[in-house]
């Protein structure tokens, strides 16, 4: 700052250049003393059981962002160690999930089974230098045995039992299935005292008998996570390897099995990150696979879902996806994001891309008297203020229309400002109507019709400009489409429902997630809008073409309501 308290250009400067996150200063580090030779190469992980949601898309984001940033790799692996949970549609899932979010990955998709040979050598490596061997107990007698945080586990009766020589013969047997499952596992000889639970002596193999995806049935042993997920960073020559926060307590172990394997300096290094937390979410895949298998919701994709697929099919673009990553940034420790952050970015990336139209989800009929009926005349509107280059549309405009049935009231409160008994009201890019009658149900109270007179000097004549107080959306009677329209909403009515103690998240569903509206009127515009196009219906909301939609039925799923609660609260955290 100079003497007249005025900011230097360098100051400015620096003030624009957003900070570094303790990640980036890391590899930043690493690159200035030649830690990789000046690489980075990272990853993405996923294990293939399920479908990706919006955690692991700020994982996507953050490997794939920092492998562009530093102009290094980024790999996309699958830890396909489990046959069981394992499905082919998981893995073309999230290879969609990925390039929809805007990444490539360098070469092929990799795999942990691509390295099973591999692994297996090792272990018998670790089992000749006397650090392995085959336990015969159960899964219960092994976890009864392990102890707690606070008291050492006992050791195996098999821990020194037995010689190299028949931990090796054993292992074998075990490989060429001559054991059934769950007879026999084979255990790191570790610390069975160590306060690190994972170090007590933790399982590398386990039999089952079931064929894998790749593999077929070559292998009836299968390596287990932590054994297979460094051994195959390493493999992979992986610089930096980004986990989230829950597998800080495994990079011990982690660490272990490379120092009795790996000869030579280089190493992967685990850095551990805060996973996602998001307000009225859960982020578990198996409590996410209970809510599909229980009918709570219709499949992995179902628009309330925190998938990525439910994301995308709901109307979330992949920018607001990836905003809404660096808008949170990375931390070291683990807080909740309120959810109305991601849909205030949903918003406000829509706002910019998405074509403003007609659509009425609640239909009253209007009749104006005063129109000619056999005439219908073209209107002229916008179609979207925020970007001129979008143009304009024609739209029908007929003697019979659509308006909400919210904008007429038949007695008023004040600062009532649409369609009532003597009062004027202007239609979008059209004329000013004054409501002159109304029928109703005399039994039900319902309004069943409005009878209007319009103004033909208000839509281009010496009464254009000529103000009213309330703007409503509509559309023709004669040339409206049918649409079914979805409104969605939070699928928890909590805003922690993972976290309550003694409760299932379930007892926290919304009843009113999902509320499906039959008899919408929409432009006729929207006949030819294809699967996954976006709009933003005049005063609805943003809303999506599903992608079940048809020229004959079309569906429009609302992605997010136009109330943008975020952004009129100023300084948030």
């Amino acid at each position: 700052m100079n003497k007249s308290g005025k900011k230097t250009g360098k100051e400015e400067k620096n003030r624009s250049k957003p900070s570094l996150n303790f990640i980036e200063n890391i590899i930043e580090d690493d690159l200035k003393t030649n830690k990789y030779e000046s690489k980075v190469h990272t990853r993405f992980p996923p294990e293939p059981n399920g479908y990706l949601h919006i955690g692991h898309a700020k994982s996507i984001c953050l490997n794939f962002g920092l492998g562009l940033k530093y102009k290094g790799k980024t790999n996309l692996r699958f830890d396909d160690t489990n046959p069981i949970k394992e499905e082919i549609e998981y893995i073309d899932s999230i290879l969609e999930d990925v390039r929809w979010l805007g990444f490539d990955w360098v070469g092929e998709p990799r795999y942990a089974s691509d390295y099973f040979n591999q692994l297996y050598e090792w272990a018998v490596k670790i089992i000749k230098k006397g650090k392995a061997y085959v336990d015969d107990q159960t899964a219960a007698e092994i976890a009864k045995q392990k102890g707690t945080p606070t008291k050492p586990g006992q050791e195996s009766l098999y821990r020194n039992r037995r010689s190299v020589e028949e931990n090796l013969d054993l292992f074998e047997r075990m490989k060429n299935g001559v054991f059934e499952e769950g007879s026999k596992v084979l255990r790191a000889k570790i610390d069975m005292a160590s306060p690190n639970m994972h170090l007590r002596d933790p399982l590398m193999y386990r039999i089952l008998k079931k064929p894998h995806h790749r593999t077929g049935d070559k292998w009836c042993i299968y390596p287990m996570y932590d054994w297979a997920h460094g051994q195959s960073d390493f493999i992979e020559g992986i610089t930096h390897s980004l986990c989230t926060l829950e597998f800080e307590v495994h990079r011990p172990l982690y660490d272990w099995f490379l120092d009795q394997i790996v000869e030579g300096d280089y190493r992967p290094v685990q850095t551990e990150f805060a996973r996602l937390n998001l307000s009225y979410t859960i982020m578990s895949k198996r409590k996410l696979l209970e809510l599909v298998e229980e009918g709570h919701v219709n499949g992995w994709d179902d628009p309330r879902m925190p998938t990525i697929s439910g994301l995308r099919r709901r109307g979330y673009t992949p920018e607001s996806i990836r905003n809404f990553a660096d808008k949170i940034g990375v931390a070291k420790r683990d807080n909740v994001i309120d959810v109305d952050l991601l849909e205030h970015l949903v918003r406000e990336d829509l706002n910019k891309k998405a074509q403003r139209v007609m659509a009425v989800l609640r239909p009253l009929k209007v009749t104006l008297t005063n129109y000619p009926e056999d005439k219908i005349e073209e209107v002229e509107t916008i179609n979207n203020p925020e970007d001129e280059s979008m143009g304009t549309r024609k739209l029908p405009f007929s003697r019979e229309l659509y308006i909400e049935h919210a904008d007429f009231m038949e007695t008023p409160p004040n600062k009532f400002f649409r369609l009532a008994p003597g009062r004027e009201v202007r239609l979008k890019s059209a004329y000013i109507i004054k409501c002159e009658d109304y029928v109703k149900d005399e039994k039900t109270g319902e309004i069943l019709e409005v009878f209007c007179t319009y103004d033909p000097e208000t839509k281009s004549g010496p009464g254009a400009g000529r103000k009213v107080k309330g703007t409503l959306h509509w559309v023709s009677a004669q040339r409206a489409i049918n649409a079914e329209v979805r409104l969605y909403d939070r699928l928890f009515n909590h805003p922690d429902p993972a976290g309550q103690k003694n409760q299932n998240s379930n007892e926290f569903l919304n009843p009113n997630s999902l509320e499906i509206l039959s008899n919408c009127k929409v432009e006729p515009s929207l006949k030819m809008a294809k699967p996954l196009g976006k709009f933003q219906f005049q005063r609805q909301g943003y809303f999506c073409v599903d992608p079940d939609s048809t020229t004959e039925k079309l569906i429009f799923n609302r992605t997010v309501p136009l109330r943008d609660t975020w952004a009129k609260i100023k300084d948030r955290p």
